[in-house]
């Protein structure tokens, strides 16, 4: 399922968390200073839902 948010959208994907995790690390580029603020906000959102996941 696509939303809408602001400028984007955001994919919601019904995985089991290793897919999450997966694509996870696919997304580690973001974390360096070339990645504008808003790439680099998406990726840790993304990381704190994975992460309560395994919660």
């Amino acid at each position: 399922m696509t939303v809408r948010r602001g400028q984007g959208y955001t994919l919601r994907i019904s995985a089991i968390p290793a897919v999450h995790r997966q694509l996870l690390d696919r997304c580690r580029p973001l974390d360096n200073t070339a990645a504008i603020p808003a790439q680099r906000k998406a990726r840790r959102e993304y990381a704190n839902h994975v992460s309560n996941l395994d919660q």
